[in-house]
């Protein structure tokens, strides 16, 4: 099991995302208190540091998203 991303429940509890390396099929579990804290932040912010498009292309992809594709 791959973590790919974090999220929080409707209790205010945190949850990791992970993907079987396998057959691909997601599942998550709850974050225990003895789960490293900065693993957890680095997991979180994985899809801002390394984003899953070129930034480069984010004015055309805004676009083709019926955007007007201008950053402000």
């Amino acid at each position: 099991m791959e973590p790919v991303g974090v999220w929080v429940r409707k209790n205010g509890e945190w949850a990791v995302i992970h993907r079987c390396q396998r057959c691909g099929k997601l599942g998550s579990n709850r974050v225990a208190a003895n789960d490293n804290l900065m693993k957890l932040m680095s997991i979180a912010l994985k899809p801002l540091a390394e984003p899953p498009f070129p930034l480069e292309r984010i004015e055309e992809l805004t676009a083709l998203m019926g955007g007007d594709g201008e950053l402000r």
